[in-house]
């Protein structure tokens, strides 16, 4: 079975994943000669940058997240199908999906990450992730429920479990969620929960390396470490967490806490489907491509973005970071590429721009490292606000985030903290 998309005389471009890279391949071939189609497994497109103030009852979903089809009204060839890519056959050109197949002339691989448990089964299943609008509501519902139930409790060993919060991976993404539920035990959670001893609350943050922000200069390691110390926040170094039952994690050391969630950070993997050959395959489960970003030994296959390892550039050994400045700039490349190829031009090697990284820990705190100039502390803060604000897709989203961060900021409060659970239809009801 055809997953019903008409025939052309164009031919067909198939982009996998409605991420940074996917995204904006599809729109600048808006106007080419190209009959395009997008898979995705949502019908939106998710601004991964603010997972974190989802999970942490800042933001609403909707707030980062914005509707494929919306993109592409009015033009005829761009064909969405919501749906997973289950397994590529090379050798047949198309793809399978549980729709049905996908021919394709050109095949765009920007399926991005998943998350990286280091093939722990155990962690797997009782850590918490955050890398899908799905997943930071669900760690929000877990957050504000464990502290609902915490009022309950009498035994004070058991309450710390309920109320004490680990985060593994020193990363941006470590250290933004670290600061933001610092923020939150400090300014909301004494107003929300009266009876609770807020002072009670340990947030630790557990980091393999020596340092936080592995990637970012000294500077803003150090300054991070700083600014997450004097939020009480608790940082482990040099140390790594080796087991979780869901009640106790373990650490190499032997040290042991016990913490009912643990928020993991600690790396991520490419996104694959099955088919791929394994010479094509390397490491982090990325995808092996050329400065031009085609995959290895496979004609006509592309891959973009996080799941991507590009070969060849020698500011980047080990491959471009996973972020999605690098995503954004292949997405522009690629479609650069398949313009010119139309006309018959040649096109010169991809070539990334290292537009600098940031993070943010709090209130007035970030810090930024731009190619020429490093600064920390408010200034650096605003700007991380400017550039995050200027990245979200549409104008309603940069509305309704804007007066969310202002209101906060004026108030020390947001009224966000809502536990919305799925509804499941009782038995007999779901005809």
């Amino acid at each position: 079975m055809k997953i019903n998309i008409p025939e052309s005389t164009l031919e067909r471009i198939v982009i996998v994943g409605g991420g940074f890279a996917g995204l904006l391949l599809a729109k600048k071939l808006l106007k080419a000669n190209y009959q395009v189609v997008l898979i995705d497994k949502n019908n939106y497109h998710q601004f991964q940058p603010l997972f974190y103030q989802v999970a942490m009852a800042g933001l609403e979903p909707s707030s980062i997240a914005f509707p494929l089809r919306k993109f592409f009204q009015g033009y005829s060839n761009v064909f969405i199908r919501v749906t997973e890519v289950t397994a590529i056959e090379y050798d047949k050109k198309r793809l399978q999906t549980p729709l049905g197949i996908v021919n394709y002339d050109h095949l765009v691989i920007a399926t991005g990450a998943d998350t990286n448990f280091f093939g722990n089964a155990a962690l797997a299943a009782k850590a918490l992730p955050m890398k899908s609008v799905s997943e930071a509501l669900y760690l929000r519902n877990r957050i504000l429920d464990d502290y609902e139930k915490t009022l309950s409790i009498t035994d004070e060993t058991e309450r710390q479990g309920y109320i004490d919060i680990v985060i593994v991976g020193g990363g941006p993404t470590g250290v933004e969620v670290a600061g933001s539920l610092a923020e939150m035990r400090k300014y909301i959670l004494p107003k929300d929960y009266p009876e609770m001893d807020c002072s009670e609350i340990e947030i630790i943050l557990i980091q393999s390396g020596d340092q936080l922000l592995k990637g970012m200069s000294d500077e803003a390691a150090k300054k991070a470490l700083e600014f997450l110390q004097k939020m009480d926040v608790k940082v482990i170094l040099n140390n790594r967490v080796t087991a979780y039952d869901g009640e106790i994690v373990t650490m190499k050391d032997g040290t042991q806490i016990r913490s009912r969630k643990v928020i993991w950070a600690a790396g991520i993997v490419g996104a694959l489907f099955e088919g791929f050959p394994t010479e094509a395959i390397g490491p982090g489960n990325r995808l092996k491509v050329d400065n031009h970003c085609r995959v290895a030994g496979m004609e006509n296959v592309y891959a973009l973005g996080d799941v991507a390892l590009m070969s060849g550039d020698e500011a980047f050994p080990e491959g471009h970071p996973q972020v999605a400045q690098v995503a954004m700039q292949m997405g522009l490349y690629l479609a650069e590429a398949f313009t010119k190829k139309q006309k018959g031009k040649t096109t010169v090697a991809f070539k990334y721009r290292d537009l600098g990284s940031m993070a943010t820990v709090g209130r007035n705190k970030a810090v930024v490292d731009l190619p020429r100039f490093k600064f920390q502390g408010f200034f650096a803060w605003l700007v991380w606000l400017f550039v995050h604000l200027y990245q979200l897709l549409g104008v309603r989203n940069k509305v309704m985030v804007f007066i969310n961060w202002v209101w906060n900021y004026v108030t020390y409060d947001q009224s966000l903290r809502l536990m919305i659970r799925p509804f499941v239809p009782k038995k007999g009801n779901d005809k």
